[in-house]
C-alpha cells in the first residue's frame, strides 16, 4: 500500500511535516552552538545545523545547492574548524565568556527583533504559492564551468590562499628553552 501525500488522520502534507522537523532541528543546533561550553561540541552542533540546512534545500527543489551545502560546509569547513580546535588544544571555553556579560541585552535584543518579523510577516500580504521549481543540474554546469569559469577559479584560489595563510597562522614554533610560541 502506498504512502499518500499526506498524513491520513489530520491531512497535512509529509514535506510540510518534514520542513518543520528539519527547520526545528536548525534552530536548536544553531542555539546549541553558541550555548554549549564545549567547543569540540560545538562544532558537531554547526554540522548538525548544517545538515538540517542541507535537507530543507532538497525539499525546496535544490539538489545541487543540497549537495553543495554537505561537500563544502559538512565536509570542509566543519571538519577543518573541528582540526583547528584539536590541534590547537582549545577544548573548554574560559570560565566566563565576553558576551556571557551581555546576557540581559541580548534576549531584549532578541525578542524586538523577533516581534518586529512577526509583525512584518503578519502584516504581509503574500502571493498563492506556485509550483516548485526545479533546478536541472545541468544547467548550472554549464553556467558555473562555462559562463562564470573565470569567478570561479577566482574563488578556488582565493579559498586556497586562506587556507595556507590559516594553516601559517596556526602554525606554532618551538623556542630555545622548549616552550611553545
Amino acid at each position: 500500500m502506498p504512502i499518500g501525500d499526506s498524513i491520513p488522520l489530520i491531512g497535512i502534507r509529509w514535506d510540510d511535516v518534514l520542513f518543520v522537523a528539519l527547520a526545528a532541528t536548525l534552530l536548536v543546533s544553531a542555539l546549541l552552538v553558541v550555548t554549549l561550553r564545549d567547543i569540540i561540541r560545538c562544532g558537531l552542533a554547526l554540522i548538525a545545523s548544517f545538515a538540517s540546512l542541507a535537507g530543507i534545500y532538497v525539499l525546496l527543489g535544490n539538489p545541487l545547492v543540497a549537495a553543495t551545502q554537505v561537500l563544502v560546509y559538512i565536509g570542509a569547513i566543519s571538519v577543518l574548524v573541528l582540526f583547528a580546535i584539536m590541534l590547537t588544544q582549545t577544548k573548554n571555553a574560559p570560565a566566563r565568556l565576553v558576551f556571557q556579560t551581555q546576557t540581559l541585552a541580548a534576549a531584549v535584543a532578541a525578542v524586538v527583533i523577533a516581534v518586529v518579523i512577526t509583525a512584518t510577516v503578519l502584516a504581509t500580504t503574500w502571493p498563492s504559492a506556485g509550483q516548485r521549481l526545479w533546478t536541472s543540474t545541468t544547467d548550472v554546469a554549464h553556467l558555473l564551468f562555462h559562463d562564470y569559469v573565470l569567478p570561479f577559479e577566482v574563488v578556488s584560489v582565493l579559498l586556497t590562499a586562506a587556507v595556507i595563510g590559516g594553516v601559517y597562522l596556526a602554525r606554532r614554533e618551538i623556542s630555545k628553552d622548549g616552550e611553545n610560541r
